[in-house]
């Protein structure tokens, strides 16, 4: 069966033409024009990837990808014209798989759209084995679950896989930039401060809790999960 995409433009030159450029590589298309049509046919198509315009009309794309990770997990590139730094960190800090600026190659579209289904059915075909425990702490990635203390505490996906791949490697030191590429997944040379942004985040929901483990800042260098030894 073909893997189904749902294309958020409002552009319908841009639309069109990934319309025609994805239908072509065997994938089933459906376009939203509009932020409120999308949340329309997100839920009754049912995509296995949304390419994500943010400025709609009706609704925004930040609106809208609220909307989608309120429910779901399905992968979502943000596909605008905005190339700020802070339009990207925003992006991927609400959720967001990917991120490519306008103008844009249609092959650097697939090879995302390639990479980021690799990667969810990756997860999928691991799924039961990724659990991690530790003092008052607890981390699901099959549930995407953080027990703090026996409490769930609720974490946005990016913060809990960020989590969890520091923790999968106790007192080894990451680099902000392999964190983006091992974490996020993709290149994102030169936004480094998104990962500054996640482990703050995380650090507000883990400070105090246990002095066996702990985030540590790494300085000059990027981070670590360092357990403390018994």
């Amino acid at each position: 069966m073909a893997q189904k995409i749902l294309i958020v433009e409002d552009d319908s030159n841009i639309a069109e033409l990934l319309h025609l450029y994805l239908e072509r590589e065997g994938y089933e298309i459906q376009i939203a024009p509009d932020g409120g049509k999308a949340v329309e046919l997100f839920r009754s198509f049912l995509p296995d990837l949304v390419l994500l315009d943010i400025m709609l009309p009706v609704m925004d794309g930040w609106s809208v990808l609220k909307k989608i990770r309120a429910e779901s997990r399905t992968p979502v590139i943000m596909l605008t014209a905005k190339g700020e730094t802070s339009d990207k960190v925003t992006g991927l800090e609400q959720g967001a798989d990917d991120y490519i600026v306008k103008p844009f190659e249609t092959k650097e579209v697939l090879a995302r759209i390639h990479a980021v289904l690799r990667r969810v059915g990756g997860e999928e075909e691991s799924a039961g084995a990724k659990k991690l425990s530790f003092d008052k702490l607890t981390i699901n990635l099959d549930a995407y679950e953080l027990l703090v203390d026996g409490k769930r505490v609720d974490t946005p996906p990016k913060e809990l896989e960020l989590l969890y791949h520091l923790a999968s490697s106790p007192n080894r030191v990451f680099t902000r930039n392999q964190l983006l590429d091992e974490v996020w997944g993709f290149d994102y040379f030169g936004d480094s401060r998104t990962v500054d942004v996640h482990i703050k985040r995380l650090r507000e929901k883990l400070e105090g809790i246990s002095d066996k483990w702990s985030l540590k800042t790494v300085w000059g260098v990027g981070y670590k999960f360092e357990v403390t030894a018994a």
